[in-house]
Protein backbone atom coordinates (compact mmCIF):
# COMPACT_ATOMS: atom_id res chain seq x y z
CA UNK A 1 0.00 0.00 0.00
CA UNK A 2 1.64 3.71 -0.99
CA UNK A 3 0.96 6.65 0.94
CA UNK A 4 -2.52 7.71 -0.85
CA UNK A 5 -4.12 4.14 -0.31
CA UNK A 6 -2.79 4.78 3.46
CA UNK A 7 -4.73 7.80 3.83
CA UNK A 8 -8.33 7.19 2.00
CA UNK A 9 -7.87 4.17 4.50
CA UNK A 10 -6.97 6.48 7.74
CA UNK A 11 -9.92 8.90 6.32
CA UNK A 12 -12.54 6.95 6.17
CA UNK A 13 -11.79 4.92 9.73
CA UNK A 14 -12.00 8.73 11.08
CA UNK A 15 -15.32 9.47 9.57
CA UNK A 16 -13.57 12.07 7.27
CA UNK A 17 -14.21 10.81 4.07
CA UNK A 18 -18.12 10.16 4.91
CA UNK A 19 -19.40 11.82 7.46
CA UNK A 20 -20.74 9.59 10.19
CA UNK A 21 -24.42 8.99 11.90
CA UNK A 22 -23.43 8.43 14.62
CA UNK A 23 -23.71 9.36 18.35
CA UNK A 24 -20.93 10.96 20.55
CA UNK A 25 -20.39 8.02 23.02
CA UNK A 26 -20.35 5.66 19.85
CA UNK A 27 -17.67 7.79 17.87
CA UNK A 28 -15.36 8.42 20.68
CA UNK A 29 -15.30 5.35 21.51
CA UNK A 30 -14.45 4.21 17.99
CA UNK A 31 -11.78 7.00 17.87
CA UNK A 32 -10.19 5.76 21.20
CA UNK A 33 -10.65 9.08 22.62
CA UNK A 34 -9.80 12.68 21.45
CA UNK A 35 -6.89 14.86 22.42
CA UNK A 36 -8.38 17.12 24.93
CA UNK A 37 -5.44 19.74 26.23
CA UNK A 38 -7.25 22.34 24.89
CA UNK A 39 -11.12 21.74 26.36
CA UNK A 40 -12.36 22.65 23.16
CA UNK A 41 -10.79 20.54 20.87
CA UNK A 42 -12.79 17.37 20.89
CA UNK A 43 -16.03 19.84 19.90
CA UNK A 44 -14.44 20.45 16.74
CA UNK A 45 -13.36 17.35 16.10
CA UNK A 46 -16.39 16.17 16.20
CA UNK A 47 -18.28 18.59 14.74
CA UNK A 48 -16.18 17.47 11.37
CA UNK A 49 -16.67 14.30 12.01
CA UNK A 50 -20.35 13.64 12.03
CA UNK A 51 -23.63 14.37 10.33
CA UNK A 52 -25.34 16.40 12.91
CA UNK A 53 -23.61 17.37 16.20
CA UNK A 54 -24.39 19.40 18.70
CA UNK A 55 -22.35 20.70 21.55
CA UNK A 56 -24.83 19.72 24.30
CA UNK A 57 -24.52 16.42 22.92
CA UNK A 58 -21.21 16.28 24.27
CA UNK A 59 -21.62 18.55 27.11
CA UNK A 60 -24.69 15.85 29.04
CA UNK A 61 -22.34 13.14 28.40
CA UNK A 62 -19.85 14.73 30.41
CA UNK A 63 -22.45 15.40 33.11
CA UNK A 64 -24.01 12.21 32.87
CA UNK A 65 -20.16 10.93 33.54
CA UNK A 66 -20.22 8.47 30.88
CA UNK A 67 -17.32 10.51 29.26
CA UNK A 68 -14.41 11.59 30.92
CA UNK A 69 -11.54 13.64 30.41
CA UNK A 70 -8.45 12.23 32.34
CA UNK A 71 -4.74 11.80 30.96
CA UNK A 72 -4.15 8.61 28.60
CA UNK A 73 -2.25 7.93 25.50
CA UNK A 74 1.10 9.86 25.36
CA UNK A 75 0.36 10.98 29.33
CA UNK A 76 -2.00 13.60 27.83
CA UNK A 77 -5.58 14.66 28.06
CA UNK A 78 -8.06 12.95 26.04
CA UNK A 79 -11.76 13.10 26.24
CA UNK A 80 -12.57 9.12 26.86
CA UNK A 81 -15.21 6.93 27.95
CA UNK A 82 -15.33 5.83 31.52
CA UNK A 83 -14.33 2.61 30.97
CA UNK A 84 -11.17 3.90 29.29
CA UNK A 85 -10.50 5.85 31.80
CA UNK A 86 -9.81 3.37 34.02
CA UNK A 87 -8.27 0.76 30.92
CA UNK A 88 -5.45 3.56 29.73
CA UNK A 89 -4.49 3.67 33.43
CA UNK A 90 -3.80 0.23 33.96
CA UNK A 91 -1.99 0.18 30.64
CA UNK A 92 -0.09 3.36 31.39
CA UNK A 93 0.35 2.74 35.22
CA UNK A 94 4.31 0.83 34.54
CA UNK A 95 5.28 3.61 32.21
CA UNK A 96 4.43 6.24 34.63
CA UNK A 97 5.98 5.18 37.64
CA UNK A 98 9.08 4.38 35.74
CA UNK A 99 8.80 7.99 34.59
CA UNK A 100 8.39 8.87 37.90
CA UNK A 101 11.46 7.07 39.13
CA UNK A 102 13.80 8.27 36.53
CA UNK A 103 16.43 11.17 36.35
CA UNK A 104 13.87 14.23 34.86
CA UNK A 105 13.12 17.13 36.89
CA UNK A 106 10.03 15.28 38.35
CA UNK A 107 11.75 12.10 39.37
CA UNK A 108 14.83 14.07 41.08
CA UNK A 109 12.31 16.30 42.64
CA UNK A 110 10.44 12.96 44.17
CA UNK A 111 12.99 10.69 44.57
CA UNK A 112 12.88 10.64 48.27
CA UNK A 113 9.13 10.08 48.18
CA UNK A 114 7.53 6.86 49.28
CA UNK A 115 5.34 6.67 45.60
CA UNK A 116 2.67 4.57 47.16
CA UNK A 117 2.19 6.69 50.27
CA UNK A 118 1.71 10.25 47.59
CA UNK A 119 -0.74 7.53 45.49
CA UNK A 120 -2.35 7.08 49.10
CA UNK A 121 -2.32 10.25 50.30
CA UNK A 122 -3.38 12.37 46.88
CA UNK A 123 -6.58 9.44 46.68
CA UNK A 124 -7.59 11.02 50.14
CA UNK A 125 -7.71 14.07 49.43
CA UNK A 126 -9.08 14.25 45.91
CA UNK A 127 -12.02 11.66 47.05
CA UNK A 128 -13.08 13.83 50.13
CA UNK A 129 -12.96 16.99 47.18
CA UNK A 130 -11.98 18.05 44.05
CA UNK A 131 -9.02 19.87 43.75
CA UNK A 132 -6.97 22.18 41.44
CA UNK A 133 -3.39 21.29 40.89
CA UNK A 134 -2.51 24.54 43.14
CA UNK A 135 -4.49 23.18 45.92
CA UNK A 136 -3.56 19.44 45.52
CA UNK A 137 0.33 20.19 45.45
CA UNK A 138 -0.14 22.54 48.68
CA UNK A 139 -2.17 19.78 50.81
CA UNK A 140 0.38 16.86 49.71
CA UNK A 141 3.17 19.64 51.09
CA UNK A 142 1.70 19.38 54.59
CA UNK A 143 3.21 15.94 54.14
CA UNK A 144 6.30 16.28 51.91
CA UNK A 145 7.34 19.94 53.26
CA UNK A 146 10.53 19.76 51.48
CA UNK A 147 9.26 18.66 48.32
CA UNK A 148 8.38 21.35 45.40
CA UNK A 149 4.06 21.21 45.76
CA UNK A 150 4.50 21.22 42.19
CA UNK A 151 6.15 18.07 41.57
CA UNK A 152 3.32 16.42 44.03
CA UNK A 153 0.79 17.26 42.07
CA UNK A 154 2.35 16.06 39.02
CA UNK A 155 2.90 12.93 40.93
CA UNK A 156 -0.40 12.56 41.82
CA UNK A 157 -1.40 12.62 38.38
CA UNK A 158 0.58 10.27 37.28
CA UNK A 159 -0.20 7.78 39.80
CA UNK A 160 -4.05 7.90 39.61
CA UNK A 161 -6.65 8.47 36.79
CA UNK A 162 -7.34 11.92 37.74
CA UNK A 163 -10.79 13.47 35.67
CA UNK A 164 -11.18 16.63 35.19
CA UNK A 165 -14.29 17.96 36.42
CA UNK A 166 -16.96 19.50 34.77
CA UNK A 167 -17.76 22.64 34.05
CA UNK A 168 -14.16 22.30 33.04
CA UNK A 169 -14.68 20.83 29.41
CA UNK A 170 -18.42 22.01 28.77
CA UNK A 171 -19.00 24.19 25.73
CA UNK A 172 -20.09 27.48 27.15
CA UNK A 173 -17.72 27.69 30.07
CA UNK A 174 -14.22 27.54 29.32
CA UNK A 175 -13.20 31.14 30.04
CA UNK A 176 -12.50 32.77 33.58
CA UNK A 177 -14.25 31.22 36.16
CA UNK A 178 -13.69 27.42 35.06
CA UNK A 179 -10.22 26.51 36.50
CA UNK A 180 -9.07 22.78 36.29
CA UNK A 181 -10.41 21.22 39.21
CA UNK A 182 -9.59 17.08 39.53
CA UNK A 183 -11.18 14.02 41.39
CA UNK A 184 -9.92 10.64 40.73
CA UNK A 185 -11.71 8.36 38.45
CA UNK A 186 -13.07 6.19 40.98
CA UNK A 187 -14.98 9.01 43.08
CA UNK A 188 -16.42 10.37 39.83
CA UNK A 189 -17.43 7.18 38.35
CA UNK A 190 -18.70 5.34 41.47
CA UNK A 191 -16.03 2.44 40.33
CA UNK A 192 -12.94 1.10 41.58
CA UNK A 193 -10.33 1.01 39.70
CA UNK A 194 -8.32 -1.94 38.33
CA UNK A 195 -4.60 -2.83 37.72
CA UNK A 196 -2.76 -5.49 35.55
CA UNK A 197 -0.72 -6.96 37.75
CA UNK A 198 -0.45 -10.17 36.05
CA UNK A 199 1.71 -10.18 33.01
CA UNK A 200 -0.92 -12.44 30.90
CA UNK A 201 -3.58 -10.06 31.42
CA UNK A 202 -1.32 -7.16 31.21
CA UNK A 203 0.13 -8.54 27.11
CA UNK A 204 -3.92 -8.98 26.36
CA UNK A 205 -4.92 -5.68 27.13
CA UNK A 206 -2.49 -4.35 25.52
CA UNK A 207 -3.37 -6.80 22.17
CA UNK A 208 -6.89 -5.17 23.04
CA UNK A 209 -5.53 -1.87 22.66
CA UNK A 210 -3.68 -2.60 19.11
CA UNK A 211 -6.97 -4.10 17.93
CA UNK A 212 -8.82 -0.94 18.65
CA UNK A 213 -6.29 1.00 17.24
CA UNK A 214 -5.94 -0.35 14.24
CA UNK A 215 -9.74 -0.11 13.77
CA UNK A 216 -9.04 4.02 14.30
CA UNK A 217 -6.03 4.33 12.97
CA UNK A 218 -4.85 1.39 10.12
CA UNK A 219 -3.45 -0.30 8.52
CA UNK A 220 -0.32 0.98 10.77
CA UNK A 221 2.82 -0.69 11.74
CA UNK A 222 3.81 -1.42 15.27
CA UNK A 223 5.97 1.73 15.83
CA UNK A 224 3.07 3.92 14.90
CA UNK A 225 0.69 2.27 17.49
CA UNK A 226 4.03 2.62 19.78
CA UNK A 227 3.84 6.66 18.56
CA UNK A 228 0.42 7.14 19.14
CA UNK A 229 0.10 5.42 22.97
CA UNK A 230 3.38 6.19 24.10
CA UNK A 231 4.02 2.62 25.23
CA UNK A 232 6.69 0.80 24.02
CA UNK A 233 7.47 -3.29 23.62
CA UNK A 234 3.96 -3.50 21.46
CA UNK A 235 5.55 -6.52 19.10
CA UNK A 236 4.41 -8.97 21.60
CA UNK A 237 1.03 -7.44 21.57
CA UNK A 238 1.19 -7.62 17.57
CA UNK A 239 1.98 -11.61 17.72
CA UNK A 240 -0.20 -12.49 20.22
CA UNK A 241 -3.25 -10.83 17.17
CA UNK A 242 -1.19 -12.96 14.40
CA UNK A 243 -4.45 -14.31 13.68
CA UNK A 244 -6.40 -11.67 13.57
CA UNK A 245 -4.78 -9.36 11.69
CA UNK A 246 -3.66 -8.84 7.96
CA UNK A 247 -0.18 -7.69 6.85
CA UNK A 248 0.64 -5.44 3.80
CA UNK A 249 4.08 -4.07 2.37
CA UNK A 250 4.52 -0.07 3.32
CA UNK A 251 5.78 2.04 0.89
CA UNK A 252 9.00 2.03 2.20
CA UNK A 253 9.47 -1.83 3.08
CA UNK A 254 7.70 -1.74 6.47
CA UNK A 255 5.04 -3.91 7.10
CA UNK A 256 1.68 -2.82 7.83
CA UNK A 257 -0.95 -4.39 10.00
CA UNK A 258 -4.93 -4.56 9.98
CA UNK A 259 -7.97 -5.47 10.46
CA UNK A 260 -9.49 -8.19 7.98
CA UNK A 261 -12.69 -6.16 7.79
CA UNK A 262 -11.61 -2.68 7.97
CA UNK A 263 -12.09 -0.30 4.83
CA UNK A 264 -9.59 0.21 3.01
CA UNK A 265 -11.23 2.28 0.03
CA UNK A 266 -7.69 3.33 -2.25
CA UNK A 267 -6.40 6.03 -3.86
CA UNK A 268 -9.59 6.34 -5.64
CA UNK A 269 -12.01 7.09 -3.21
CA UNK A 270 -13.31 11.20 -2.84
CA UNK A 271 -11.87 12.74 -0.39
CA UNK A 272 -13.84 16.23 0.19
CA UNK A 273 -12.09 19.29 1.81
CA UNK A 274 -12.13 19.03 5.30
CA UNK A 275 -11.52 21.58 8.85
CA UNK A 276 -9.80 19.76 11.08
CA UNK A 277 -9.38 21.03 14.62
CA UNK A 278 -6.40 21.62 16.43
CA UNK A 279 -4.70 18.58 18.52
CA UNK A 280 -6.37 16.43 16.19
CA UNK A 281 -5.22 12.76 16.22
CA UNK A 282 -5.49 12.33 12.81
CA UNK A 283 -1.70 14.16 12.12
CA UNK A 284 -0.72 12.61 16.04
CA UNK A 285 -1.28 9.27 15.77
CA UNK A 286 1.47 7.85 13.72
CA UNK A 287 5.44 7.46 13.59
CA UNK A 288 5.61 8.07 9.78
CA UNK A 289 2.55 10.69 9.70
CA UNK A 290 3.05 11.40 5.48
CA UNK A 291 0.10 9.53 4.60
CA UNK A 292 -1.84 13.04 5.18
CA UNK A 293 0.69 15.55 5.68
CA UNK A 294 4.35 16.13 4.54
CA UNK A 295 7.22 16.35 6.40
CA UNK A 296 7.83 19.75 5.09
CA UNK A 297 4.01 21.02 6.13
CA UNK A 298 4.39 18.77 9.75
CA UNK A 299 7.14 21.65 10.88
CA UNK A 300 4.67 24.45 10.19
CA UNK A 301 1.70 22.48 11.90
CA UNK A 302 3.22 21.32 14.97
CA UNK A 303 5.13 24.05 16.98
CA UNK A 304 8.43 24.01 19.00
CA UNK A 305 6.41 24.04 22.15
CA UNK A 306 4.35 21.20 21.51
CA UNK A 307 0.98 23.21 19.88
CA UNK A 308 -0.75 21.19 16.85
CA UNK A 309 -2.39 23.88 14.65
CA UNK A 310 -5.81 22.94 13.58
CA UNK A 311 -5.65 22.05 9.41
CA UNK A 312 -7.13 22.07 6.27
CA UNK A 313 -7.44 18.84 4.07
CA UNK A 314 -7.66 19.06 0.68
CA UNK A 315 -7.72 15.51 -1.16
CA UNK A 316 -6.60 14.03 1.93
CA UNK A 317 -3.59 16.31 2.57
CA UNK A 318 -2.87 19.11 4.83
CA UNK A 319 -2.58 22.27 2.99
CA UNK A 320 -3.01 25.04 5.11
CA UNK A 321 -3.38 25.40 9.04
CA UNK A 322 -6.62 27.43 10.26
CA UNK A 323 -7.42 29.94 13.07
CA UNK A 324 -10.90 31.37 14.17
CA UNK A 325 -10.38 34.73 15.78
CA UNK A 326 -12.65 36.30 17.23
CA UNK A 327 -13.00 40.69 17.28
CA UNK A 328 -13.44 41.46 21.20
CA UNK A 329 -14.45 38.69 23.83
CA UNK A 330 -18.45 39.06 24.01
CA UNK A 331 -20.26 36.69 22.25
CA UNK A 332 -21.68 38.87 19.95
CA UNK A 333 -18.09 39.70 18.32
CA UNK A 334 -17.62 39.52 14.79
CA UNK A 335 -15.53 36.10 13.90
CA UNK A 336 -13.01 35.59 11.38
CA UNK A 337 -11.85 32.55 10.10
CA UNK A 338 -8.42 32.75 8.97
CA UNK A 339 -6.63 30.72 6.48
CA UNK A 340 -2.91 30.01 5.64
CA UNK A 341 -1.64 27.63 3.04
CA UNK A 342 1.66 25.68 3.67
CA UNK A 343 2.95 25.92 0.08
CA UNK A 344 -0.57 25.01 -1.66
CA UNK A 345 -2.58 27.29 -3.93
CA UNK A 346 -5.90 26.89 -3.71
CA UNK A 347 -7.80 26.26 -7.25
CA UNK A 348 -11.35 28.28 -7.88
CA UNK A 349 -13.77 25.15 -6.77
CA UNK A 350 -11.60 24.64 -3.83
CA UNK A 351 -11.38 28.18 -2.68
CA UNK A 352 -15.57 27.77 -3.12
CA UNK A 353 -15.95 24.42 -1.19
CA UNK A 354 -13.33 26.04 1.66
CA UNK A 355 -15.64 29.50 1.90
CA UNK A 356 -18.86 27.07 2.42
CA UNK A 357 -16.88 24.82 4.57
CA UNK A 358 -15.70 27.36 6.54
CA UNK A 359 -18.93 29.18 6.92
CA UNK A 360 -20.48 26.12 8.52
CA UNK A 361 -17.40 26.54 10.97
CA UNK A 362 -18.43 30.10 11.83
CA UNK A 363 -21.81 29.25 12.42
CA UNK A 364 -20.59 26.53 14.88
CA UNK A 365 -18.00 28.21 16.70
CA UNK A 366 -19.34 31.64 17.05
CA UNK A 367 -23.35 31.23 16.71
CA UNK A 368 -24.42 34.72 17.81
CA UNK A 369 -21.31 36.71 15.83
CA UNK A 370 -23.08 39.24 14.04
CA UNK A 371 -20.66 38.76 11.10
CA UNK A 372 -18.78 36.10 9.73
CA UNK A 373 -15.45 36.43 7.65
CA UNK A 374 -13.19 34.82 6.00
CA UNK A 375 -9.47 35.48 4.48
CA UNK A 376 -7.19 33.08 2.76
CA UNK A 377 -3.78 34.35 2.59
CA UNK A 378 -1.30 34.46 0.31
CA UNK A 379 0.77 31.49 -0.39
Amino acid sequence: MDREDLGRALLARQHLLTPHDGGVLETTDHLVGLQSQVPTSPYVGLWTRLSAFDPDDLGDRLLDRSLVRVATVRSTVHLVTADDAFTFHALMREHNLRFLRSRNTHGIALAGVDLPDLERVAEELLTASALTSVELGRRLAETWDDVDPTHLAYGARCLLPLVQVPPRGLWDANGAGTRTTWTTADAWSGRARFLLEDPAEMLAARARMLRRYLAAFGPATVADAQRWSGLTGLQAAARLLADEVVTFAGPVGTTLLDLPDAPRPGREAAAPLRLVGDFDNLIIGHADRTRVISDERRRRVFSVNGQVAATVLVDGQVVARWAVRRAGRRPDATAHLEVEPLGFTFTAGQRAELEERGHELLAFVAPQAPTHTITLSTP
